[in-house]
C-alpha cells in the first residue's frame, strides 16, 4: 500500500532542491536565501525606532483602517470584543485585577508598530501597509490619550511618543544583553 511513497518523496526533494547551503551540501538540498528573502523577514524594531520604515499616519487615518480591520476583534473604540482591549486599564497595574492594554501595560509605542505590522489582522498578518500600520498605530494611541488626534506618526515621531508604564520595567541585568537592550 505505501511502497512507492519512498521514491515519490525522494523525487520531489531532488525537483525542490536548487543550489545547496553550505550546510546541507551533506544531503544536497536546500539553498542560500537571497539578500532580498533575508530583508523580507529583516522586520525588527527596536525601542529606539531603529528600523522603522518611511512612511507616516494620523490618527483620523487610521480611524477607517481599524473600524475594517480591527474593529470586529477589538470593538469599536478598543474597548475589546472577541479578543483583549487595546484601550484602558490605567493606574490598574497595582490592583488585584491589572488591566494589561497598549496604555496601561506596553512601555515603547515602537513595540505597537512591530506587533501589528507583523501580526494582525490576526486572520491576514503582514497585509496592512506601512503607512497604514501607522496609522492604525496612531489611532490606538490617541485612543488611549496618549497623542493627540492632530499628531502624525513616522519614523521619527513615532519613538518619541511617551508610554505612560515606560518605566515600568526593570533592565535585565544579564550581561550578554548589556546595557543597550535594558529598559530606558
Amino acid at each position: 500500500m505505501y511502497k512507492g511513497w519512498l521514491p515519490a518523496l525522494a523525487g520531489a526533494a531532488a525537483m525542490l532542491a536548487q543550489t545547496p547551503h553550505p550546510q546541507s551540501t551533506k544531503y544536497g538540498v536546500g539553498r542560500a536565501a537571497t539578500p532580498e528573502e533575508i530583508g523580507a523577514w529583516d522586520i525588527s524594531i527596536a525601542p529606539d525606532g531603529t528600523g522603522l520604515p518611511e512612511g507616516s499616519g494620523t490618527p483620523a487615518q487610521g480611524k477607517d483602517v481599524y473600524a475594517s480591520k480591527c474593529a470586529k476583534c477589538h470593538g469599536g473604540q478598543g474597548q475589546g470584543g472577541d479578543e483583549g482591549p487595546l484601550v484602558g486599564g490605567k493606574g490598574t497595574l497595582a490592583s488585584a485585577k491589572p488591566l494589561k492594554t497598549v496604555g496601561s501595560y506596553w512601555p515603547y509605542a515602537t513595540t505597537l508598530f512591530d506587533y501589528v505590522r507583523r501580526a494582525m489582522p490576526y486572520k491576514q498578518p503582514g497585509t496592512l501597509t506601512t503607512n497604514q500600520v501607522y496609522a492604525v498605530s496612531a489611532y490606538v494611541l490617541f485612543l488611549n490619550g496618549i497623542i493627540p488626534e492632530t499628531a502624525v506618526l513616522d519614523a521619527k515621531s513615532l519613538p518619541q511618543v511617551k508610554m505612560p508604564n515606560r518605566n515600568g520595567f526593570v533592565g535585565d541585568p544579564r550581561p550578554d544583553v548589556g546595557p543597550k537592550r535594558a529598559a530606558k
